[in-house]
């Protein structure tokens, strides 16, 4: 650390010691025993000798010494700003040749001391930095910028309270006749913005002396500080007329500036504007925008048609436009103020211009760009305002616009002029809303957030209670309803990437806020919203279509119940109870799925009770928190599909119960079987309301009601995908859990019927059906005798097992052509019988009565198992047909009667030769192969263990074992098996 370092912080260490709290340090003497208050002399010697060091040390050439020694400086000031500051005064005066980067230095610490303890210095301190300052910034004529700016600033830092004793040293410095230095007009300009109330008043004064100057002017760094300082002027001159109230001198008019002002502007607009200097323009265009206000009203009208043009010129003349558009909105609102004729003549221009600029693309990246959007934007308002009709005109045509940027810009002007211009556009709500019939067409992402945008606007501003308003709120759904997938990315403006969903983001966040935020929009949208919740196009907006439909609930319900029920025969496009039910409910099976809708949707049902069965609230008040809860407690990893689906139909079932209406449980089964087409292409959700339906029928005491639905849902089944054949086996086997007898009944009539059996013919391939698909029907009809063997009564399934469910099953099964049984190739129709029989056969087993129950149809069965088993390539396990096979034997081997003795060898010699020469999957490369292989080992192992417990001997099974292939105990698969030896 090098010796200045170490100075700077002991410097800022001995603060603590010098700073006097309160003001004053108070020294205790304890050497002669008393204690007497003195103020602190000696502390205020240490300061200046403390000062002095660290001013020393301000050329250190390390950039970090320099930095701490400002920073110490400044600190210095806090505990004594009058001794800081006139150590450095003194310093500057006697270091007469020290380096003007070291001055700017010490004028920057200045300028931080005075303006953090302005209101502590005496006018003497005050005079010395005045004088200080104003000989810094005056010492040399040539411009050395950091140093000269330094010293401006500490004049205008102590000018916010000292104005009078600044004014007489710059204005003795701005006499008449003489140009004066650049910074002096700088200092002035800056002291008009920092104290307002203390400059306006020596104006006149100014402005008197500087006009002669403008014309001696001939350099353009110095007519650029003019304007500046014009700018300033106007600007200060504006504030303090809006306050007069609070003026020193409210007897100031604007007549008093005007003269003046017009002479400047005649040579800013006429001899200074033209010049081929860029900056030296902005320079004059910004200063004409103020000054405008200040032009005398006949003056303004007079310079119109020549100032408007002039200015919009400027436009193809420079690149950043910030400066034209603010100059150009003041402007207008100057001629607007004075009742300007001469802007009617001018609009069409103005409208042309300013609509270019508005369509420029705006990057983000680019704050100048952004600026310049809101500036004309402001014009826009101005020209609203003043003439609605002309605006509109010009504007509303260029929304049929097949360009994209042109869409947009006027889109964003419509948007900001809803806003802006409320009270003129107020007549016009018919006539903008009917404009927007291309543009909700428009499939531009760009055009779409625009789009949005000016229907948020719209919302907040009445136009959706008029006729047209409910499209716009389709059309927000609609883009609600946008998967994220189907946005494509798109590079933006500054050349990085959109995001995808934005559109979608927009729209979710203006549904909600609107519906939230906006009181008028609650009687627009309740209960129009429920209208979206049950197509199928509007999926993708549940979530935030059942979160504003809460809050609308919600706040009708604390407005009255009376006001919240729905009244659903006063509108017929309603969904009915019924259809919210089902589609909440179906919705909700796949919980997390867009932006949690499971949670969503039971939060939406929850606040609907009343509409959807008056008997519902207490049971629901109950029984929704819990489902809440539990998909609180878990994530889309966690949580377990089958549980989460059970508790559902639980709650399902509850509901029924507590309902107890046959009529509205026919009706609300009705419309699920009407929705189910709704959820082709989502398996998960459309096996979910198999499952309803079933569990609706099952509540339902109409017999008549539930052959018919069950009749319709075999007429109408996609047979050819997996999930729906095993929903509706589901279906079956829920409904079968009440209703047994008509189960059955239809599943035979259904057999019978002259459609199955169409899809079944020899000729099937002339028919309705593909062959494929026979096999596919008859794939489900299996599977529904299995699940209805597994879910009905078990006492009752006794009963029902041979003469109904094993013989359709197997009549399904195997078809017979011309006399002659035609077994099926067909993987898929195996597997459903393999796993209905063991489905049938479990069931059998589970029932009390199981073990005196006689079985006809046991050997017939396990025949047919082993025939798949024996069918499977015997080096390979490709399907589960083989382990569910062996899992079926092993219930069926507990049934009545016994098999034969050469059944059970040739059943274990068959299942032993497939399983046993089957080779396991190399480890790592197949997990689900390597967990198949297990589990038929494990299937193996039951089978055997249950033939052991009817009554086969160990040793019986080792000789059936022993006549295996020659080997297959010393099988490496076999050895540790449990089967004995």
């Amino acid at each position: 650390m090098s010796m200045t370092q170490a100075c700077c912080r002991a410097s800022q260490a001995l603060l603590s010691w010098v700073r006097p709290p309160g003001g004053l340090r108070r020294a205790v003497h304890v050497h002669t025993g008393r204690a007497e208050a003195e103020t602190t002399v000696m502390g205020e010697s240490r300061v200046k000798k403390l000062a002095t060091v660290l001013l020393d040390a301000i050329t250190d050439k390390d950039p970090l010494v320099q930095e701490q020694v400002c920073g110490s400086l400044c600190a210095l000031g806090e505990s004594q700003p009058e001794e800081a500051l006139g150590a450095c005064e003194e310093h500057l005066r006697q270091h007469d040749k020290l380096a003007h980067p070291y001055r700017a230095m010490i004028l920057r610490a200045m300028e931080t001391v005075v303006n953090n303890h302005l209101s502590e210095l005496d006018k003497d301190t005050a005079r010395a930095v005045i004088l200080l300052a104003s000989g810094e910034m005056t010492r040399v004529k040539e411009l050395v910028y950091d140093w000269q700016q330094a010293a401006s600033s500490v004049l205008v830092a102590v000018g916010k309270r000292f104005i009078g004793r600044v004014m007489e040293e710059l204005l003795s410095k701005f006499q008449p006749g003489v140009l004066p230095h650049y910074f002096v007009v700088q200092t002035l300009a800056s002291l008009s913005v920092s104290n307002v109330f203390g400059m306006v008043p020596f104006l006149t004064s100014v402005l008197s002396t500087m006009l002669p100057m403008l014309g001696a002017a001939k350099h353009d760094t110095m007519r650029v500080v003019f304007c500046s300082a014009l700018q300033h002027f106007s600007e200060s001159t504006l504030e303090y007329l809006a306050n007069l109230d609070q003026a020193p001198d409210p007897t100031v008019r604007k007549d008093a500036f005007a003269a003046d002002i017009f002479s400047a502007y005649d040579i800013l607009f006429h001899h200074w504007l033209p010049s081929r200097e860029a900056k030296l323009r902005l320079a004059v265009v910004e200063a004409l925008g103020p000054m405008s206000h200040l032009l005398p009203s006949a003056k303004l009208e007079e310079q119109l048609p020549k100032l408007l043009p002039g200015v919009l010129a400027l436009y193809k003349k420079h690149a950043e436009t910030v400066h034209v558009s603010k100059s150009l909105g003041q402007i207008l609102e100057a001629a607007v103020n004075v009742g300007s004729r001469t802007l009617e003549v001018q609009l069409d221009i103005l409208l042309a211009a300013l609509h270019t600029q508005v369509c420029v693309p705006v990057e983000s990246s680019s704050p100048l760009v952004m600026n310049n959007q809101k500036e004309v934007l402001r014009c826009f308002t101005v020209l609203a305002c003043c003439s609605p009709d002309r605006l509109l005109a010009f504007l509303l045509p260029k929304l049929d616009s097949s360009h994209e940027r042109t869409r947009v810009g006027t889109l964003q002007v419509l948007r900001h002029v809803i806003y802006s211009a409320a009270a003129q556009m107020e007549v016009k709500k018919p006539f903008i809303l009917s404009s927007m019939r291309l543009p909700l067409l428009d499939t531009n992402n760009q055009v779409k957030r625009a789009v949005v945008q000016v229907i948020s606007a719209m919302a907040h501003h009445g136009y959706l209670e008029q006729p047209g308003g409910e499209a716009m709120i389709e059309y927000i759904v609609q883009q609600c309803a946008l998967p994220p997938e189907v946005e494509p990315q798109k590079p933006g403006p500054d050349g990085e990437d959109l995001p995808a969903d934005s559109v979608r983001t927009i729209s979710v966040s203006t549904l909600y806020l609107v519906s939230t935020t906006v009181d008028r929009m609650s009687h627009v949208l309740w209960p129009y919203l429920l209208e979206f919740l049950v197509p199928v196009r509007f999926t993708g907006a549940l979530t935030p279509l059942c979160r504003s439909l809460v809050h609308l609930a919600q706040k009708r319900q604390e407005a009255g119940t009376d006001t919240f029920l729905i009244q659903h025969s006063d509108n017929v496009t309603l969904p009915s109870p019924y259809a919210l039910t089902t589609r909440l409910l179906a919705v909700s099976s796949n919980p997390y799925l867009g932006d949690g809708r499971g949670a969503a949707s039971l939060r939406l049902l929850s606040v609907l009770h009343r509409n959807i069965h008056p008997l519902l609230g207490p049971r629901w008040a109950t029984t929704i928190p819990l489902l809440l809860a539990h998909l609180d407690g878990h994530t889309e990893k966690t949580l377990s599909q089958k549980e989460w689906e059970e508790k559902l139909l639980m709650f399902l079932q509850d509901t029924l119960a507590v309902v107890s209406d046959n009529t509205w449980i026919c009706q609300l089964s009705l419309e699920m079987c009407k929705q189910l087409p709704s959820y082709n292409g989502m398996p998960q959700e459309k096996n979910f309301l198999y499952k309803c339906i079933g569990a609706t029928l099952g509540a339902a005491s109409s017999k008549e009601v539930v052959r018919k639905r069950l009749q319709e849902l075999l007429e109408t089944a996609r047979y050819q995908e997996e999930g729906e054949r095993e929903g509706l086996a589901c279906c079956f086997g829920i409904c079968a859990v009440s209703h047994l007898d008509d189960t059955l009944a239809q599943l035979e009539d259904f057999v019978k019927s002259d459609m199955f059996r169409k899809s079944v013919g020899i000729f099937n391939i002339f028919k309705d059906r593909s062959e494929n698909e026979a096999e596919k029907v008859k794939s489900a009809l299996i599977l529904c005798y299995g699940h209805v063997a597994a879910r009905a009564p078990r006492e009752l399934v006794l009963a029902k097992a041979e003469s109904d469910i094993f013989r359709n099953m197997s009549q399904c099964f195997s078809t017979k052509v011309l006399g002659v049984k035609v077994e099926t190739k067909d993987p898929a129709l195996k597997l459903c019988l393999v796993q209905s029989v063991c489905m049938a056969s479990q069931a059998i087993c589970s029932s009390t009565q199981g073990s005196s129950f006689h079985f006809s149809r046991k050997a017939e069965l396990v025949a047919q198992m082993m025939e798949f088993i024996k069918a499977e390539p015997p080096d390979s396990l490709r399907t589960p047909i083989r382990k569910k096979a062996m899992l079926a034997c092993t219930h069926l081997v507990s049934l009545k009667p016994a098999l034969e003795e050469q059944m059970q060898a040739d059943l274990v010699h068959s299942c032993l030769h497939s399983v046993l020469a089957v080779l396991p999957e190399p480890e790592g490369e197949d997990g689900h192969q390597e967990s198949l292989y297990l589990d038929t080992m494990q299937a193996l192992e039951d089978l055997l263990t249950s033939l052991l417990q009817q009554n086969m001997t160990p040793q019986g099974l080792q000789v059936m074992v022993e006549g295996g292939p020659a080997g297959m105990l010393t099988c490496p698969q076999y050895v540790g098996s449990s089967v004995p030896c």
